[in-house]
């Protein structure tokens, strides 16, 4: 046996290893502890030293180990670190979210305070704001989530009173209700101009004035929808955080260059993590959520969603955006797993949700040099499309292959600018609920578009049962996406998975000249 300083010194996936155990065979802490006392009552471990034996905080002694290792059927030495495995040591998250975790582990590593080091050093190291990085801790938080925020939607019904539509008017008699009062302009005051030498595109759409004061670009009385959102945003910054001042300032177009220029401005830009970041950018996310909770309350908008099969054309009913409505269906869905980007040309995504695990093409802080032409939303951008296009795609995720239906449609911002919504779901839980086996199905298809040169129509059999799910899933755009061919799509050019590959001996400026976009 080990001596308790080896066994120290070869325990730091321990705790993870054990939690995991524990969390795969449905045993609550109390639970493990009940089983360890039948075992042997004089080594067992109390809940709350079982508790720290998981977070790292102990290391049970040889006995107590040796008990543990009895209740879940292994030897000793499997809890020890060099007898570990990737999926040994992830975190177990449920059922929450499709984005897999990694492990923080050894935990000393990973501790606050290392962690409060690290973080502004790698930050300022690959050239990531601290702005970004707040988005991408509220997007992780939000797929683990898997977007619902009843707290959220609570405030928002009882605000809104769970009417469907309101109406200008409506939204405007709820912000007098909450203090606010309303006012137009048609030019920036000059603290608020964007420098001369601006070369993109962006317009402030509506700011706060402390202390109760909301102004509205005129150019929003052409746009009802977006008009409609902007209230609801800064009355979910009244109602949730008795408005926070400066930060309250709406933007359409590319609001990251416009954050960057106007930190500039001030002095502030700057690649360190500010808490101050953090908390701005949730409270925008907050009010983000409840502004389309006030705007689609979940009951009335999901029948809604169900009478007319999740089409987006529903937003001319309530007078909302097509963002709204998209953004709303990954919420308010009974089926989790969708996703949900905001694309902008040439490679910026505005927003981004992904409670299925999807793996992105791309991100929001760098261009990537070789994205997959094949996703919807890069066709999409390169189209002159009018309405909505449903496509059936196959992507390996994680070594097995996974097919997912979107649709997107292409639209313009108050700043004129294109971009591109695109909402999809993951098919392949609803292919295995219904008795399927979705892996089988999905490689089957696979091999078919690779022998078909990376697209095909999809063959009777298979057609046969996607078009089962759709209708139980009651998405009318699914079965668009299967009357039309199944598509190879990567994460990025050096893993496509066509034959022979779209990236072999050529350039990916060379591939959007001349590959027709079909």
């Amino acid at each position: 046996m080990k001596n308790s300083k080896t066994l120290i010194r070869q325990s730091h996936f321990l705790g993870t290893k054990i939690r995991n155990l524990r969390k795969r065979n449905n045993l609550t802490l109390d639970d493990l502890s009940a089983r360890c006392v039948k075992l042997e009552p004089e080594c067992a471990p109390s809940v709350s030293y079982l508790s720290m034996i998981e977070r790292g905080k102990r290391v049970p002694g040889e006995d107590m180990l040796e008990v543990i290792a009895q209740v879940f059927q292994k030897n000793m030495h499997w809890f020890l670190d060099d007898a570990s495995e990737q999926a040994e040591i992830t975190p177990e998250k449920g059922s929450r979210g499709g984005i897999n975790g990694m492990a923080l582990e050894p935990s000393f590593l990973f501790s606050n305070e290392i962690l409060q080091i690290a973080i502004p050093e790698m930050l300022s190291q690959t050239g990531t704001s601290g702005r970004q990085f707040a988005h991408l801790l509220i997007r992780a938080h939000q797929e683990h989530h898997q977007n619902h925020f009843p707290d959220l939607e609570r405030a928002a019904e009882e605000v809104g009173k769970k009417r469907m539509p309101l109406y200008v008017e409506d939204l405007m008699e709820i912000a007098e209700q909450k203090g606010l009062k309303i006012r137009w302009f048609s030019k920036l005051p000059g603290d608020r101009q964007s420098p001369a030498n601006e070369k993109s595109k962006h317009m402030v759409t509506s700011y706060f004035q402390p202390p109760s004061t909301v102004y509205l670009n005129s150019i929003l009385k052409k746009n009802t929808p977006r008009l409609k959102y902007e209230l609801a945003v800064h009355i979910g910054h009244r109602v949730l955080h008795n408005s926070d001042g400066e930060k309250s300032i709406m933007v359409a177009g590319d609001k990251t260059q416009y954050d960057v220029q106007n930190s500039v401005q001030n002095q502030s830009y700057s690649t360190s993590l500010d808490a101050q970041d953090i908390l701005h950018a949730w409270h925008d996310f907050e009010c983000s959520f409840f502004a389309a909770a006030l705007l689609c309350p979940k009951v009335a908008f999901r029948q809604l969603l169900d009478r007319h099969g999740y089409e987006v054309n529903v937003c001319k009913q309530i007078d909302v955006s097509e963002s709204v409505v998209m953004r709303r269906m990954t919420a308010v869905s009974a089926y989790p797993n969708w996703h949900y980007f905001d694309a902008y040309s040439p490679g910026q995504l505005k927003a981004v949700y992904r409670g299925n695990g999807i793996p992105l093409p791309w991100g929001n802080m760098r261009v990537v040099k070789d994205p997959c032409q094949h996703w919807s939303v890069f066709r999409m951008l390169g189209m002159n499309a009018k309405g909505t296009a449903a496509q059936i795609s196959i992507l390996n995720e994680n070594g097995a292959p996974k097919i997912y239906c979107c649709e997107s449609i292409k639209v313009q911002d108050s700043a004129d600018v294109n971009h591109v919504l695109c909402a999809g779901i993951d098919l392949n839980p609803a292919i295995d609920a219904q008795g399927h086996d979705a892996l089988a199905l999905v490689r089957e298809l696979k091999q078919i578009c690779i022998a078909n040169g990376g697209s095909a129509t999809i063959p009777a059999h298979i057609k046969k049962v996607l078009i089962s799910v759709a209708r139980i899933l009651n998405i009318n755009w699914i079965e668009r996406g299967i009357a039309g061919e199944a598509r190879l799509i990567c994460s990025r050019g050096a893993v496509c998975p066509r034959q022979p590959s779209c990236y072999m001996d050529k350039t990916i400026e060379s591939i959007f000249k001349t590959k027709q976009i079909q």
